[in-house]
């Protein structure tokens, strides 16, 4: 089953079988994600992925869980993406679940209907990348999807049985839009009532173009109290119905996880104390590794 490297799948999805459907990101223009360096986008040929399906059902019959590479499988139609997931739930007998990245143009693009239809066939689980409620901060970013259109994808997603993860960037704001990258993110998930969502730090990798814009002193990156004191704020304002929380990935300083809302106090109670210096916090080498 070969690959396009590199090979980028959300934590949750170590044990899943990696099916690459496209490679790399149709939206391939963020200033600050440097993933899919030196890999233009396109979808797979139809008879590379079936075989990848065949080659998959033969090594791991007990497959119950498959997400689709690379950053964009949804960018395929139903007419295109219903087959490959109809051969999946065939040659699967054990799958419950099949899982994407998307953007959210790729989900409203779609009548209920036809998410309804992928639902069907147990594509049940997109994760999706908010990194920030504010336009402006997303303009600057050169984030194609709109906060409203991410937004929309999220609310019409739950509505077809899909649920969502969605992943927000602290620090993209920058010093200077901090406060509004807080207010207008919360105002954002608070709408989207998301079932999964997870905190990342931006980190700044060489060669982006957020990266050149910090080299030049046109993008102030956060400390780590301003960073921590973001996701305070951003948690403070959430009224979260039934969300599950992490932002135990590596770029944080201070892994949590919890459920929204029953567990709100002890978030806040956490990051109140490494704001005051009783918790310790990761180091600088290892939020690099």
């Amino acid at each position: 089953m070969p690959i396009v490297e590199p090979a980028i799948r959300p934590p949750s999805e170590a044990e899943s079988f990696l099916l690459q459907v496209t490679a790399g990101c149709s939206s391939n223009d963020c200033t600050f994600c440097g993933a899919y360096f030196g890999k233009p986008f396109r979808v797979k040929p139809v008879d590379e992925i079936e075989r990848d399906i065949r080659d998959g059902r033969r090594l791991y019959p007990e497959t119950r869980r498959v997400f689709l590479m690379d950053g964009d499988a949804l960018a395929l139609n139903n007419r295109k993406l219903l087959p490959i997931l109809e051969s999946l739930n065939q040659s699967f007998p054990h799958l419950s679940r099949i899982s994407s990245y998307a953007n959210g143009y790729n989900i409203t693009g779609r009548s209920l209907s036809e998410l309804e239809a992928l639902c069907a066939q147990k594509l049940s689980l997109i994760y999706m990348g908010l990194e920030s409620g504010s336009q402006e901060v997303l303009d600057r970013c050169r984030k194609k999807a709109t906060a409203e259109e991410m937004i929309e994808a999220v609310r019409r997603s739950a509505q077809a049985g899909i649920k969502s993860s969605v992943i927000v960037l602290l620090g993209l704001g920058g010093r200077k839009g901090s406060e509004m990258h807080v207010r207008e993110t919360i105002k954002a998930l608070n709408r989207m009532q998301p079932r999964y969502l997870s905190f990342l730090s931006v980190m700044l990798i060489p060669g982006t173009p957020l990266w050149g814009e910090a080299q030049r002193g046109a993008f102030q990156e956060l400390n780590t109290n301003e960073l921590l004191r973001e996701m305070r704020d951003m948690i403070a304002g959430l009224e979260l119905e039934k969300t599950i929380f992490r932002s135990n990935h590596a770029s944080n300083y201070l892994p949590l996880e919890g459920r929204f809302p029953q567990d709100k106090g002890k978030l806040l109670a956490m990051l109140d104390s490494a704001l005051s210096g009783k918790i310790s916090l990761r180091s600088e080498w290892m939020r690099g590794l």
